[in-house]
């Protein structure tokens, strides 16, 4: 896919899912951001820039970790996402937080140098090109800085993986052509060595992510995922029709209580 269409997918298409986002995966993506803090270590006030970050996910947990003598700056190519992220800053008066608009393939805003860690949570995975962003976190990055990146793991174990044939049997999402590439082998570790980066270390984490109804399950993967923008074109007729295919898909998982459909993250850190 053309780079600059993909780019634009992501960013009107987050847009779209914004009002949904967090309800529908704030619980679920909690395991991969866990362990993506656990690998940045002990960062007292250290400077941190957080990719594709979203509505805060990991943003703020980060902001705790480097206390008030610490500092991270947050990004996102969509603007609806930075939006309601800097409204959540300001409401919560995080003085160590800094929110900006931006592509994390073009970090040019920053000089070399300028952080102790770099991080991105289940951001990568929706560039058109992650080895550009690599190379740009270890511009950014000081001589012995951190670099932690968590992305999905392998399709075979993400229960909730058909929602992309289903939505593109419709209408070409265009969603990201190679989702799983990076969380699968050692993709990303090797991607992360190819750029320079040292003693890269990967993890995998399995996980079971927890929707209470039907109802919560498809909001999570048609208006708060990465197909939003898709989805937000269907006729009510088509969305009828992938809801009942997409709760077809994951049948297996349903239970008394919901469903626990399974999920696999990757998370790599390595030294600048």
């Amino acid at each position: 896919m053309d780079a600059k269409l993909q780019r634009r997918v992501q960013r009107y298409g987050w847009d779209k899912a914004v009002p949904d986002y967090e309800d529908g995966w704030k619980r679920s993506l909690w395991p991969a951001h866990q362990a993506l803090m656990d690998s940045v270590g002990a960062c007292a006030g250290a400077r941190v820039l957080d990719l594709a970050a979203g509505t805060g996910l990991v943003t703020f947990p980060l902001a705790d970790m480097v206390g008030t003598t610490g500092h991270v700056v947050a990004t996102d190519i969509s603007g609806s996402m930075t939006d309601i992220l800097e409204t959540e800053v300001q409401r919560r008066n995080i003085p160590n937080i800094d929110v900006s608009r931006m592509d994390a393939e073009d970090l040019s805003a920053f000089s070399d140098g300028s952080f102790d860690i770099v991080t991105s949570g289940l951001g990568l995975m929706y560039l058109p090109h992650p080895e550009v962003a690599l190379k740009e976190a270890m511009r950014v990055l000081k001589s012995g800085g951190r670099a932690v990146f968590a992305v999905w793991g392998a399709r075979k174990n993400c229960g909730w993986a058909d929602i992309f044939p289903i939505v593109d049997e419709r209408v070409k999402s265009a969603v990201c052509p190679l989702f799983f590439r990076l969380g699968t082998g050692d993709a990303l570790k090797r991607m992360m060595e190819d750029v320079a980066f040292r003693n890269v270390k990967a993890k995998r984490v399995h996980t079971l992510m927890p929707y209470a109804s039907d109802e919560h399950a498809l909001k999570a993967a048609f208006s708060g995922g990465p197909v939003a923008l898709a989805y937000d074109r269907f006729s009510d007729a088509v969305k009828t029709e992938v809801h009942a295919a997409y709760l077809a898909s994951i049948e297996p998982f349903k239970r008394d209580t919901g469903y626990l459909i399974p999920g696999e993250f990757v998370v790599v850190a390595g030294d600048c």
